[in-house]
């Protein structure tokens, strides 16, 4: 069973393009995160750098990938390398990877800063960010091409997170919970706030939300940050309301921007990927799989993983970071730091093969800030008997070029009304579904990334 890796990123939709051939940028990006947070700037830099060296030292996780150029620079320089984003042609689609029997094809395309997706019946909803709008995309046909493209909500500057629960929505913006109605034609109507004061969104402005087993809204707050102590203590975390948006809690805390999460089908159990801090090396700070329980802190900014401490920021208030750390829940499996997790769904469905049922999928946007890169596409989550055991590649391809190029960062995932996955690309703005038909040959081109994840 292959691990992959899941990157992490501090800015969801516009990470820093800084030039390999300017290693001065580089540095002067870093200083500026590093400053953002409490404490001395000129410590946090040289603690970053021991970091980046250790790191380093140890050796790259995904063996053999891209080669580096020669004008590649400084050490910080190449945390920084992004691959080329490339358009989605034909050809390079019909060049990805997928398991035997299962075969990728397009659902939508030019459809823009594509980010989440939920399906309410045969309709697919898109949330798209920069444009602040739903769209709904059908498939009368049923041939797999949604002809049908409308705009079933709109004026909701950052809207990201979306739920049904019967015929009811949910829209989360970064400061808002909004409540609807799906009407006959599929549009939402009748929408109106029922939470207007989520923490400013900082680093992280995109949220999440979801509706549990218990009948209560999840909502996911990210960071402010990459990692600082937090002055209001709802960013950071995972909080529960009613579904009137009353009765706000925080349900969990430490969790840097768990965007995608959800519940196990058979045990109810919430679990969730969160996104490791950054500037810590190339394999530093991993992404970590976590059973999100109640009451629970999951360490960030002092901690990752598995009650490790973290090198470079300060001791917190009262206390050390050792002490502090042995008192959080650690995560439950780990992979590769900036692999950048977004969306992740469980498939409780029928259409994939037995060894496939309730286990989950996540899509790994991609790295910005290393080399070589990693991240760029769909993994499995294998769960048995409930519980998570490892982290399978399901659909890759999307770097191209030796990994120096990618036409895909992956965002949004759900399962369709006929079992289908479906996940987005919010850069070249296409929906993908993955389908499963016994004795159909997988897309077996080799992806191009010489890459052992």
């Amino acid at each position: 069973m292959s691990i992959p890796a899941l990157s992490s990123f501090s800015a969801p939709d516009q990470p820093p393009r800084v030039s390999r051939r300017r290693p001065l940028v580089g540095a002067a990006l870093l200083l500026f995160m590093l400053s953002a947070c409490d404490g001395d700037a000129d410590d946090d830099v040289q603690r970053t750098q021991l970091a980046n060296r250790s790191a380093e030292d140890a050796g790259s996780e995904s063996g053999d990938a891209a080669v580096p150029p020669a004008d590649a620079g400084s050490e910080v320089d190449r945390d920084v390398f992004r691959p080329e984003e490339r358009p989605a042609t034909a050809q390079l689609i019909a060049g990805l990877v997928a398991p035997t029997g299962f075969q990728v094809s397009v659902v939508g395309q030019d459809l823009g800063h594509a980010r989440m997706l939920a399906t309410h019946g045969d309709s697919i909803y898109l949330t798209r960010p920069r444009t602040g709008d739903v769209l709904r995309l059908a498939d009368a046909d049923a041939n797999g091409d949604a002809e049908t493209r409308e705009t079933a909500a709109q004026d909701l500057p950052y809207v990201h997170g979306i739920a049904f629960r019967g015929d009811e929505v949910y829209l989360a913006t970064d400061k808002q919970v909004l409540r609807g109605n799906v009407e006959s034609d599929g549009s939402f109507g009748g929408l109106s706030v029922i939470i207007d004061d989520l923490p400013d969104g900082g680093q992280h402005p995109y949220r999440t939300l979801g509706i549990g087993p218990d009948d209560l809204l999840y909502i996911s707050v990210g960071s402010s940050c990459d990692a600082c102590p937090e002055p209001n203590p709802e960013h950071a975390t995972m909080l529960r309301s009613a579904l009137d948006g009353t009765n706000r809690a925080t349900f969990a805390r430490g969790l840097r921007n768990t965007i995608g999460f959800g519940w196990h089908p058979q045990t109810n159990e919430l679990w969730g990927m969160d996104h490791g801090s950054d500037w810590r090396g190339r394999n530093l700070n991993p992404e970590e799989l976590n059973r999100i329980a109640e009451g629970n802190d999951y360490g960030w900014p002092y901690c990752h993983g598995k009650q490790q401490i973290d090198a470079v920021i300060d001791e917190p208030p009262d206390s050390t970071k050792a002490a502090y750390c042995a008192s959080t829940a650690p995560s439950v499996l780990e992979t590769q730091a900036h692999n950048a997790p977004i969306g992740l769904t469980f498939s409780a469905t029928t259409a994939f093969p037995d060894e496939y049922q309730d286990d989950a999928f996540v899509a790994m946007r991609g790295s910005w800030n290393r080399f070589p890169p990693t991240g760029y596409k769909i993994v499995r989550v294998v769960f048995e008997a409930g519980q998570p055991v490892g982290f399978e590649d399901f659909v890759t391809g999307f770097l191209i070029d030796g990994g120096n190029a990618t036409f895909g960062r992956l965002a949004g995932v759900a399962v369709a009304a006929d079992g289908a996955l479906l996940f987005t690309d919010d850069t070249n703005g296409v929906i993908y579904r993955v389908a499963y038909g016994p004795g159909t040959p997988a897309n077996e081109a080799d992806s191009g990334t010489g890459a052992a994840e």
